[in-house]
């Protein structure tokens, strides 16, 4: 999914010049995110660079598929989806980041990201899709309002500290949540 939404904001593909808005997006949400669910250090120790490097690799690698929304001509949050990890055997792709800036949150960027990567997924046969998210992460709220089928829970170490984690499970294109039609 990719064009204009409603709220004048648009979702597409990302390229490996959007990598330093990506890493940008992605320090940002952490640390607006997690403070008293991972430890302040890490989030302060979170650097532009490493993240700038990490996802200019995944771009120019071409392995995962990214989409990114946009508004006022910058990148306001984005998306990584690919083939899914062993954790759920039944999904056969993956949500692996979905982030939208606390600023641009609640526009219908994450719903419109969270389709994207559902269509990207699909045309490449990797559906059912999953995400997997903190369990104390209010955002498990969100994947629940689109559908996200509560299917497993597991305990993952982040940055050092364990943390249980809560998977959502898609077999058919997630729902707006409210009236029951596809995003």
């Amino acid at each position: 999914m990719t064009g204009a939404l409603r709220s004048g904001h648009a979702v597409r593909a990302a390229t490996p010049r959007d990598a330093e808005a990506i890493a940008r997006v992605y320090v940002e949400t952490w640390r607006a995110a997690y403070p008293g669910m991972l430890a302040d250090h890490v989030l302060v120790g979170m650097s532009e660079d490493r993240q700038r490097a990490y996802w200019r690799s995944v771009l120019v690698g071409g392995r995962d598929i990214v989409h990114v929304a946009e508004a006022g001509g910058g990148v306001v949050g984005f998306a990584a989806a690919g083939p899914a990890r062993p954790f759920l055997p039944e999904a056969k792709g993956e949500i692996f980041t979905l982030y939208v800036l606390p600023d641009h949150q609640n526009r219908g960027l994450g719903r419109a990201l969270l389709a994207s990567s559902w269509a990207a997924l699909a045309q490449r046969a990797l559906v059912p899709m999953a995400v997997w998210v903190l369990s104390a992460n209010p955002a498990r709220f969100f994947y629940e309002r689109l559908g996200g089928a509560r299917a497993a829970e597991r305990d993952s170490t982040l940055s050092g500290t364990a943390h249980r984690e809560r998977g959502y499970l898609w077999r058919t294109a997630p729902c707006s949540g409210g009236d029951g039609s596809a995003i």
